[in-house]
Order: C-alpha cells, then structure tokens, then sequence
C-alpha cells in the first residue's frame, strides 16, 4: 500500500507541475533539489550541515580530505557502505570513475540550493555555470570501435567494470559478459558540470558521462560537449532533474533507460539529432529508451539560433528498436516541423518496432500536423499512459519494474 501511495503522489505531482506551464511560455518554475543544500553552502566552514563523515574535497583548503575528486572515490571501501564527498569551488581536470556498488553522493559547493535558485532554467549554454567544474578533453575518432571506444572519452563514468562501460558497434554493441555484476545502486551528484572541452563542434563522440549496469541520478547540473554528451549503457537508469544538457550530434544517445524532468537541452548545431538509442538486449521485458518530460528545447545562444530553424530532429534510430518521448516540454523555432527522422535514406532503421513519439509539446518548434505526416507517433492520453512518470519506465537489474528508490524524493515530489 505504501508504493501504492508513493506512485500516485509522484503521479500527482507531475501533472500539478505541467498544469502550472503558461503554453507559449519559454520559462518553468525554478525548483531546484535542497536535500544537502545546507552542506553545500559556501561558509568558513565548508562541512557544516554535512552528514557525519563526508570527505571533503579542495584544491587550495588546507581543510581538504583529498585534492583530486578520483582519489576521494578510490579511498572508498568496495561495499554497500554510503559515502558523501563534499567538492569545493574550482576547476578539476581529471577523469572519474565510480565502480563501487555503494551509493556514492557527489555535492558541488554551491549557494543556489539554499538560495532556491534553479540550474536547468537557462537561457544560454554560454555563460551558465556551476561553481564546481570536472573537465575533460578527449574524443574517439576512430570510426570502427576496433582501436577506441566512446568510453575512453567520458568526464564520468558510473559502471562497475571496464566491458560494462563499453559502447561498441554494430546492433547490439559490446558483448559485455554475462556474469557481470550490477554496479552502483545509486550514485548521485548535484550541481557540478561536466564539459568535455576537447573542440568547439563536434569531432568525434566526447562524452560528458556514461552510465552503465548502475543507478546514476542528477541534480542541479551541467553537461556540455557537441558529439554523444550523455551516454545510458546496457541496465544503466539514469535520471536529470534541473540540469542543462548541450550538445550537437545525437547527444542523448545508449541503450538503457534515461529521464530528463525540468531540465534544459541547449541546441548547439543541428547534426545527425538529439536523441539516438538501441534496443537493448536484456533477458526481460523494459522500457529502455530516453524520455523528456516537462523541459524546454532551445537553441544554445542567440547567435546561431537564426541558423538553425526548423533544422534540429528530435531523433533519428541508431536501430530499428530506438525508442525515445518527448512530453510535456516547450521547442522553440530550431526544431524540424517533422520531429523525428529515419537514420539515412541507404540506411533507414525503421521498422514497426521503432518508437519516435512525442506528447503534449507545444512553442512554435512543435507543428502537429507536420508530425502527423512523418515518422514521428503523436500520443493521446491513452497511449502515453504506460511512460507518464519515471516510476513508469525504470527498471531494476533483474526486470522488476517501478523502483525510483534511487532517485532523490524531493524531485520526484516537484
């Protein structure tokens, strides 16, 4: 009875939050995640209002824990043990890895929680920022998956072994063993940036992070690159809320299951698309795929907004069983009146298993009779039911379905 009650207060909750969007409106209410928001505080003391025995994190602090973000995870004990790190404003260059199957909760050093100052309420990718930036800068070039792989190139990756983290090629991608463990059952992180910054256009998959055989959810951040930004392996769930989310060519792309709620997805170019996934290849039924609910689509910044109108798809097949919903969210003027495309005329992947479908969108990117004329399915209020909420679509590593336990409530609720 009690999940019962849980379900239909998220449920509630949703459809209070997209009654409350003006249509037309290029803004959304700003409520951004204050869990940890008295930790995160910039105050003398950078551990006051932290759970007992967070580590802390600095560059410069003769107060620090650790200087490097990696070097605080790697002192972790490999458990179930829950571990919060506190990082201090500032600049780390460094890669991060998390394999422990543990939550492991990542806090930027940030006012705008306590200050109730929403992140992913942006108007430009430009100047936003978070205080706490993790950059990096590297890309695959390599077209045949042979030599590299996207993962060498990922800001972050949350995934419990190197294969797991492996995107690879053809239908299917990398084989990842079967005895592979579940890796972290829930990382968190909240307000910090990942920026891949290896070019300004896209060169290649540069990935801001991947998430694979692991909960992963995201609070109040950032990721920026132009090629693949976010990547959701095999049984990876990942969850957005209040993040701003940049890229050119297919950077929502994977084969497990993404959500992104009140966030921003900022149009840097218009190639390839903004959504690209795979069936995934599981033993049970589930709804892998990505879904973008009550967010707003927008050109990066004024500059090349003109450019680029009527010219970014929605998404476009990697295979025949992608399946991705955009819901609920505001597109303005870059968005092509069809909505989603056919991966390429030689080479369509589309069949009658593809799922490229979108669901009360409005702003004058969203044509409904040039959708109605395409690829693109346009759902009426029976057939969304079954992908309304996160709790709809997330699966757990042995197929039950329903289990947001992961997720921070306080989004869940609005």
């Amino acid at each position: 009875m009690m999940k019962l009650q849980i379900f239909v207060g998220i449920a509630l909750a949703q459809n209070v939050w997209a009654a409350s969007l003006v249509r037309g409106s290029t803004g959304f209410p700003g409520r951004p995640v204050k869990t940890y928001a008295e930790c995160q505080r910039n105050t003398s003391n950078p551990l006051q209002g932290c759970p007992e025995g967070t580590l802390f994190v600095s560059r410069s602090s003769a107060l620090a824990d650790f200087n490097s973000i990696q070097d605080a995870i790697v002192s972790l004990l490999n458990d179930e043990s829950a571990h919060v790190i506190l990082v201090a404003s500032g600049t780390y260059t460094e890669q991060v890895n998390v394999t422990r199957p543990g939550p492991v909760t990542l806090l930027g050093q940030s006012d705008d929680p306590y200050l109730g100052l929403s992140y992913g309420n942006a108007q430009s990718d430009t100047t936003h920022h978070n205080e706490v930036q993790i950059v990096w800068a590297a890309a695959n070039n390599d077209s045949s998956g042979r030599i590299f792989d996207n993962a060498f190139t990922s800001v972050l990756t949350v995934a419990p072994t190197w294969n797991a983290s492996l995107t690879g090629t053809g239908p299917t991608g990398f084989p990842v063993p079967p005895d592979t463990p579940f890796g972290n059952s829930d990382f968190r992180a909240y307000n910090i940036d990942f920026r891949n910054v290896f070019a300004p256009q896209a060169a290649g998959p540069s990935l801001a992070v991947g998430v694979a055989y692991a909960n992963a959810g995201f609070y109040g951040c950032g990721f920026y690159s132009y090629q693949d930004t976010v990547y959701v392996g095999k049984l990876g769930n990942a969850y957005f809320y209040d993040n701003v989310i940049a890229g050119q060519v297919d950077f929502l792309y994977g084969f497990g299951t993404a959500w992104v709620e009140k966030s921003t997805l900022a149009l840097r170019n218009c190639h390839g698309a903004i959504t690209a996934w795979k069936g995934t290849n599981t033993t049970f039924t589930n709804k892998y795929g990505v879904y973008v609910s009550d967010s707003r689509v927008i050109a990066a910044n004024n500059s090349i907004a003109a450019s680029m109108e009527r010219k970014c798809p929605l998404g476009r097949p990697w295979n025949s069983l992608h399946r991705s919903i955009f819901l609920n969210s505001y597109m303005d003027k870059s968005i092509l009146p069809e909505g989603y495309i056919q991966w390429g005329i030689t080479d369509p992947r589309f069949d009658g298993n593809t799922f490229m479908a979108v669901h009360e969108n409005f702003g004058p990117g969203y044509d409904a009779t040039a959708l109605n004329k395409s690829t693109t399915l346009v759902l009426d209020d029976q057939t969304i039911r079954p992908y309304r909420s996160p709790v709809d679509v997330f699966t757990g590593p042995n197929g039950e379905s329903g289990d947001v336990s992961w997720i921070d409530e306080e989004s869940l609720l609005g």
